[in-house]
């Protein structure tokens, strides 16, 4: 088995090559660099594996949500490599990918996602995988419908986000948190291999990126109520 996985939808860019289990990734936290580093990352580590673009599989890319943006410039980059190959694309959730840094069987993960908000979704993890055990949503903080019961694992940028309002709203829920963490490719490609042991591999042109959010900016009035509610 042997995939390209890219993930662009937060502030990291980071691309991964998974070659027969074995997974090699590039990653930085890179604001607005994207677009310049990704696709020759990918080259890079496809030279490093001695693998041809020819040789690979499908093709996996972090879906969202995440920065518009990011999310777009993922997508479009994977549908032009998987069209240009003639490969599928392996669609995995940018919060999927993102519950795999975490530790323990139930996960919390959330990104910021500005405006206020945070992107979130519960996972429980299930071997290698992670399996979602709901809808992926975008929410304030303070309003976030919360798991039941206890011992649960927070991971990612949205419980730091508005002063760490969802660690305060999860309190005594979690058993740990790491908001610093971001998600990355080399766990895009591993649940993308696992994506497509199972069938998951769908046709470039049908892929659906998810942003779960309309609008992608605040109006001058909209920012101006939301730092007087400050």
């Amino acid at each position: 088995m042997r995939l390209l996985a890219i993930e662009t939808a937060t502030e990291a860019c980071s691309v991964a090559i998974l070659v027969d289990g074995d997974v090699r990734e590039r990653f930085e936290i890179a604001p607005r660099r994207h677009a310049e580093l990704a696709l020759p990352w990918a080259e890079q580590l496809l030279a490093d594996a001695g693998v041809a673009k020819s040789q690979l599989d499908a093709i996996a890319v972090g879906r969202g949500p995440g920065a518009f943006t990011g999310v777009r410039l993922a997508i479009a980059l994977a549908q032009g490599i998987a069209l240009a190959l003639d490969r599928p694309l392996l669609p995995v959730s940018t919060l999927a990918a993102l519950a795999m840094r975490a530790e323990g069987g139930r996960i919390v993960a959330a990104i910021d996602a500005r405006m206020g908000e945070v992107y979130l979704a519960a996972f429980a993890r299930a071997g290698d995988d992670v399996v979602a055990l709901g809808e992926e949503v975008v929410v304030k903080p303070d309003a976030a419908i919360l798991p039941v019961g206890d011992c649960w694992h927070g991971v990612g940028t949205g419980f730091a986000a508005g002063d760490n309002a969802l660690q305060a709203r999860m309190q005594g829920r979690l058993a740990t948190v790491d908001p610093q963490a971001l998600p990355h490719a080399a766990d895009v490609a591993r649940l993308g291999a696992l994506l497509f042991a199972r069938g998951g591999a769908v046709a470039p042109e049908r892929i659906e990126p998810a942003y779960l959010r309309n609008n992608v900016a605040l109006t001058i009035a909209e920012q101006q109520a939301l730092r007087a509610s400050r």
